[in-house]
C-alpha cells in the first residue's frame, strides 16, 4: 500500500522513475527467492537443528559399542559382533551395564531436558531467541565433550551429566519458534520450519550412520570428541550470523523487511513479564497439541533411542550395518500421516528377523513421526505467535516425560524377556499414537486464540 501511495506523490518525477519503483516492490526476493534472508536463516536453523540433534543420539549408538550388548535369545544365526570386529577399537572401554541401567542412562537426558523447556521459551520471549539457542548449542557441545570421562568414572557420573546435557539443549527447540515468530511470514511459515526442522532428521541419521563407522575405526570415545568439537565451532558461525529479527539485521533488503514486518503486524510484539496461564490452562486447542506432543514424542524418542540396541540384541547387526541400514532406509519421502507410524510398529513383531523389512518399517516410522511432529509444532505459531516459544516449551514438556519414561519402559520390558518385550513395546507406541491422532483431529484449530492477542492480554 504504500508503494501506491508514493506514485501518487511523485506526479512529476520522469516516467522512468515511476516504473522503477514498482518493479523493485515486486522482485521475488522480497517474498519466496532463495537468496532471502529468511531462507539463510533457515539454513542456519537446519544445522544447528542437524548439530543439536547429532548430539543427542550419539549416545543411543554408541552405548551398543560401550556395553557387552550380545542376548543369547535373538534371532537364530551367528552372533555378528565377532573377534574381527571388536578388535578395531580394542582400547575403548567396556561396561557390563544391564539392559535396565542402559535405559536409565539413555533416558536420564530427558530429566534435565524436560526442566529448561518452559523456561527457555520465556527467556526467549524476553532476551531473544538468538543468545538463548545458541548458548544452549554451545554447552551442549562442550559437555558432549566430556561423556567418555563421565563414562570413566561410573554410572552416576554419566546420568548426571546427561541431566547437564538435557538442560542445555531443552532452550533450543523454544528459542528457535520464537525466532521463527519473528521471522516466518505466514504464509512461508509451514515451508520455511519444515525445511529448518528437517535438520532434526537428517541429524539423526547422520549421527547414526557416522557414529557406527567412528565406533569400528577409532572407538567409541572419538564419536563425543568430533561431534563435541563440531558443535564449538558451528557455534561461532551461529553467533555471527543469526540477527533476532528483520528490523536489526544488516544485510536485509528493504523490500523483503517491509514484506516480513507487514506480514507480522497482526500477531503483536513479543510477550512481557507476564503470561496468560489460566487462559492457557483453560485452551482445548492448546491441550489437543499437548496431547499429540506426548503421544507421538513417546513413538519418536523410543525408536530414537532403542532401534540401535533392537537391531544389536534382536536383528544381530554389528554397528557399521545398523548404521547403514538406518541411513539406507527410506527416508524423508513419506507423507506426514500419523496413522502410519501406528500400523508399521504393529507390523513389526509379525515379521519375524526379516531383517531389511523391519529395517524399513521402523525407519519409516521414525521418518514419518519427526515429520508430524513439524507439523504440531508449527500450530503453536498458528494459535498464539506472541507466546510461541513459551507454549512449545510447555507442550515439549509433556513430550518429554514421554521421552523420560519411553526408554526406561523399553529396559524394564526388555528385561523380563527379549522377543515379547519387544512386542509390548511396539504395541503400547502405536496405541499411544492412536490415541493422540484422534485427540488431534477432534479438538485443534489454526486460528489465533482470543487470550493470545495483544489488546487482550493479561486480563
Amino acid at each position: 500500500m504504500q508503494r501506491h501511495t508514493d506514485n501518487a506523490q511523485a506526479g512529476e518525477e520522469p516516467e522512468a522513475k515511476q516504473d522503477e519503483a514498482p518493479l523493485l516492490a515486486e522482485q521475488p526476493s522480497s517474498r519466496t527467492g532463495l537468496c532471502s534472508t529468511r531462507c539463510g536463516l533457515t539454513l542456519v536453523l537446519h544445522i544447528s537443528l542437524f548439530m543439536a540433534y547429532a548430539l543427542r543420539v550419539s549416545l543411543s549408538i554408541t552405548i551398543v559399542a560401550m556395553t557387552n550388548s550380545s542376548h543369547p535369545h535373538g534371532c537364530s544365526g551367528s552372533d555378528r559382533l565377532g573377534s574381527s570386529s571388536r578388535t578395531k577399537a580394542q582400547l575403548a572401554p567396556v561396561y557390563s551395564w544391564s539392559a535396565e541401567t542402559q535405559g536409565i542412562i539413555l533416558s536420564s537426558f530427558f530429566y534435565g531436558y524436560g526442566l529448561t523447556q518452559a523456561l527457555g521459551g520465556y527467556c526467549s520471549g524476553l532476551f531473544g531467541g538468538k543468545p538463548i539457542l545458541g548458548s544452549g548449542l554451545l554447552l551442549s557441545s562442550v559437555l558432549t565433550l566430556l561423556v567418555p570421562r563421565a563414562a570413566e568414572l561410573g554410572v552416576s557420573f554419566l546420568i548426571g551429566l546427561q541431566v547437564l546435557l538435557g538442560l542445555a539443549e531443552g532452550v533450543i527447540f523454544p528459542a528457535q519458534y520464537t525466532l521463527w515468530a519473528k521471522w516466518a511470514p505466514p504464509l512461508e511459515r509451514s515451508r520455511l520450519m519444515n525445511i529448518a526442522d528437517a535438520g532434526c532428521t537428517f541429524g539423526t541419521f547422520f549421527a547414526l550412520l557416522v557414529a557406527g563407522i567412528i565406533c569400528q575405526s577409532l572407538g567409541w570415545p572419538f564419536v563425543f570428541y568430533i561431534f563435541g568439537a563440531v558443535g564449538c565451532a558451528w557455534c561461532l558461525c551461529w553467533f555471527l550470523l543469526v540477527y533476532e529479527d528483520p528490523a536489526h539485521h544488516p544485510w536485509i533488503s528493504a523490500g523483503e523487511q517491509e514484506y516480513i514486518m507487514s506480514s507480522l503486524a497482526h500477531q503483536g510484539s513479543s510477550h512481557g513479564h507476564s503470561l496468560p496461564l489460566v487462559a492457557m490452562a483453560k485452551s482445548l486447542p492448546l491441550w489437543a497439541i499437548t496431547i499429540a506432543c506426548f503421544c507421538t514424542d513417546w513413538l519418536f524418542y523410543m525408536l530414537l533411542t532403542s532401534m540401535p540396541t533392537f537391531m544389536s540384541t534382536v536383528l544381530h547387526f554389528d554397528l557399521r550395518e545398523v548404521s547403514a541400514a538406518l541411513l539406507s532406509a527410506p527416508t524423508g519421502s513419506s507423507p506426514p500421516w500419523m496413522l502410519l507410524p501406528a500400523a508399521f510398529l504393529v507390523a513389526v513383531p509379525y515379521i519375524g528377523c526379516s531383517s531389511t523389512v523391519v529395517v524399513v518399517l521402523l525407519t519409516l516410522a521414525l521418518t514419518i513421526i519427526s515429520l508430524t511432529g513439524a507439523g504440531i509444532n508449527i500450530n503453536h505459531i498458528d494459535i498464539a505467535p506472541r507466546y510461541a516459544g513459551f507454549l512449545l516449551g510447555i507442550t515439549n514438556t509433556f513430550g518429554i516425560v514421554a521421552g523420560i519414561i519411553a526408554p526406561t519402559a523399553v529396559g524394564l520390558l526388555v528385561g523380563q524377556d527379549l522377543q515379547t518385550g519387544w512386542r509390548n513395546a511396539f504395541f503400547l507406541s502405536a496405541a499411544l499414537n492412536l490415541f493422540g491422532l484422534i485427540f488431534y483431529i477432534a479438538f485443534g484449530s489454526g486460528t489465533i486464540q482470543d487470550w493470545a492477542r495483544e489488546d487482550t492480554a493479561g486480563q
